[in-house]
């Protein structure tokens, strides 16, 4: 695996301006639930830098940012999430939920404009019954591979909707946000005990953890009390993947085709048990995903974190490929999963995934991507080569609709959302660093300090970080600096003083008045560790790094699929497999 190709120096500043962490620690406080260790921050005060914010604009120049006239008979004016008469399920919500938050990280007119007639459309055209989204009864053309015109009521092409409202919520505070989420979930109420999440698909089954995300965060918001009804009453109607994943030979341990076992489901499910022990805080549902990663890492797990599904569990083999849907879920369903408990290993889980197997699924100037990925892939061509459990053309080609269309569609949460979630509100008034990598931070402390962090190093790639302090007057506060846990020991220090030490798999908490002028310098020593796999093979691993050889490949255009354009095919030119 190779990390995106842009300059290995990192510098991060983090500046505490108006607005931000205090309100979002003010409303968690406003609620009857428990806080979480940590809360999220309002979209845009964390601002990518260096070859992050590189790696942003890239998907901004490319597919991200272009997805409208690149694959517009889904994405384009007649998408029912417009108002229009042709697709009208999760594809274009999908693309928004990417589009929304590289729009406002860049602060970027053009993209935001691009996402406002969708933010629009879905706040001023609910029915007032409280329906929301595209209306059944409208003239369609038929459903096909390349769109989806069916199922307008679905449960679930509504989901990655609700994400985009309360994202853009967070990102501009829109009233209208809450007032037809209110209406929505009311009519959900009202409507579930009838025509249940399976009433037209199954997806909304598996996938209904999102709907209980966004009830759950819009509840901490108004402390309505019937919306943890509804949250019991979602849950209620989906599998219930703690008891499934307690079993000793849960549906993990199965190569058969299900529900319970594709890929993309079990990522967004992961954070299903988590949300729900906010609940209740019985400590099953946390053993439940506990032994779920274990049986992933153990029965289908790769060094970079992940698991492979193509599309369904099969091994672990290094030929299984991964969908990339499943990348973008199951980095956001860790960052809610460590949001809530505080979870370093899940931490560093997230952070692994986003460098070692995002950057490699993408081509560097987002122009194309793969559907699968696989770790120990020595040709990308078309044709099913290693044996995939589902096969579509150009599958493991670079392009546009290589593979199934769903992944160009919802490839894009991933890196923005990286972003978005670097840095956390923490419950007890401070800053928490869920991972590492360049970016600028803006909010205020709830005394009025002002705050700039500049941080430098070279993480992933180095071993140091250091973090330069300004403050307009001193200040007390705690930072929550995340000790991975592949380090042994860290060493923190605090204007060159002694190094304080600590273990790995922590949170150090660094508490104390801190001034203008103040330095911290943290230390993570990386030692480079074997691995043992599939059949005896063998992973190198460097801190949060993958290892792997630069294989020397050409590349070929060919086969021209729909409007998108051509797939490219990639081949090896010099020796890669070695013993």
């Amino acid at each position: 695996m190779r990390p995106v190709s842009t300059p290995f120096i990192l510098a991060v500043t983090v500046v505490i301006l108006a607005g931000t962490a205090q309100s979002a620690r003010s409303a968690e406080k406003a609620a009857t639930l428990e806080p979480n260790p940590f809360t999220a921050l309002p979209l845009g005060e964390v601002t990518p830098d260096g070859w992050l914010a590189d790696t942003l604009r890239r998907a901004a120049d490319g597919l991200t940012g272009n997805l409208d006239t690149i694959y517009p008979e889904v994405v384009g004016p007649a998408n029912g999430w417009l108002g229009g008469d042709g697709d009208v399920w999760e594809r274009g919500p999908y693309w928004i939920d990417g589009l929304l938050p590289l729009a406002y990280l860049l602060d970027d007119p053009d993209l935001k404009k691009k996402v406002q007639p969708w933010i629009e459309w879905t706040l001023e055209n609910q029915r007032e019954d409280g329906y929301l989204g595209p209306q059944p009864g409208v003239a369609r053309a038929k459903s096909s591979h390349t769109i989806q015109t069916g199922l307008p009521e679905d449960w679930w092409p509504r989901i990655p909707m609700l994400k985009v409202l309360q994202n853009y919520h967070s990102a501009t505070g829109d009233k209208r946000v809450t007032e037809v989420l209110d209406r929505y979930f009311r009519y959900q109420l009202k409507t579930l005990p009838t025509k249940p999440l399976g009433e037209w698909s199954h997806w909304a089954r598996i996938r209904g953890c999102d709907n209980i995300m966004v009830v759950l965060w819009l509840y901490r918001l108004t402390g309505e009390r019937y919306l943890l009804d509804l949250a019991r009453l979602i849950d209620s109607q989906m599998y219930q993947h703690t008891d499934e994943w307690l079993k000793e030979d849960g549906p993990l341990h199965t190569t058969k085709a299900g529900d319970l076992t594709h890929c993309v489901n079990i990522s967004q499910a992961l954070k299903h048990p988590v949300l729900m022990y906010q609940l209740d805080r019985d400590e099953r549902h946390l053993r439940a995903v506990d032994k779920a990663l274990s049986d992933l890492d153990r029965l289908s797990g790769m060094p970079t974190g992940l698991f492979a599904a193509d599309e369904i569990l099969h091994g672990n083999a290094p030929t299984v490929g991964t969908e990339f849907c499943a990348i973008s879920e199951m980095m956001f369903s860790l960052q809610n999963m460590v949001r809530i408990t505080g979870r370093v290993d899940w931490a560093d889980r997230m952070e692994r995934i986003a460098f070692n197997v995002l950057p490699t699924q993408a081509s560097d100037d987002f122009s194309g991507k793969q559907y699968y990925s696989m770790v120990n892939q020595p040709i990308a061509a078309d044709g099913n080569h290693y044996g995939h459990r589902q096969y579509y053309k150009g599958t493991d080609c670079f392009g546009v609709l290589t593979g199934y269309p769903c992944c160009l569609c919802n490839m894009h949460q991933a890196w923005p959302k990286f972003a978005q979630n670097l840095w956390m509100a923490s419950a007890d008034g401070g800053l928490a660093t869920l991972a590492y990598a360049p970016c600028e931070v803006s909010t205020k402390l709830s005394e009025g300090t002002t705050v700039r962090i500049e941080q430098a190093g070279n993480y992933p790639f180095g071993e140091t970080v250091t973090l330069q302090l300004q403050l307009s007057k001193p200040a007390s506060f705690p930072l929550h600096l995340r000790i991975p846990a592949w380090c042994a020991k860290a060493g923190v220090r605090i204007n060159g003083g002694e190094a304080q030490v600590f273990k790995g798999g922590q949170f150090a908490r660094i508490e104390r008045s801190w001034a203008d002028g103040d330095r911290v310098t943290l230390r993570f020593p990386m030692q480079l560790v074997s691995n043992r796999w599939h059949a005896n093979s063998v992973s190198f691993q460097r801190g949060p790094l993958l290892l792997a050889l630069p294989v020397e490949s050409r590349m070929q255009e060919t086969g021209q699929i729909g409007t998108a354009g051509y797939f490219r095919e990639h081949f090896p030119t010099g020796p890669w497999n070695y013993g």
